[in-house]
């Protein structure tokens, strides 16, 4: 009797979990819905543009800074 529960309570073999886990993950990719190529593209240029004013920021404040420190030595 004790082996039959052990049986029962026991987790499905780790190979069969990480398959049922990948089958998830695909029919989850199956219904995403994936923007349009015109979208991809704005939106990748907002990205860059504020990489680029963060970038000229932080190189405006590095400047700044090392003018003070060579005022200051």
């Amino acid at each position: 009797m004790a082996n039959a529960t052990k049986t029962k309570n026991k987790k499905p073999n780790w190979f069969r979990r990480v398959g049922a886990k990948i089958k998830e993950v695909f029919s989850e990719l199956k219904r995403v819905t994936w923007p349009t190529f015109p979208t991809v593209l704005k939106t990748t240029g907002v990205v860059l543009v504020i990489v680029l004013v963060f970038l000229l920021v932080t190189t405006g404040v590095d400047a700044g800074l090392a003018a003070l420190l060579d005022l200051i030595s």
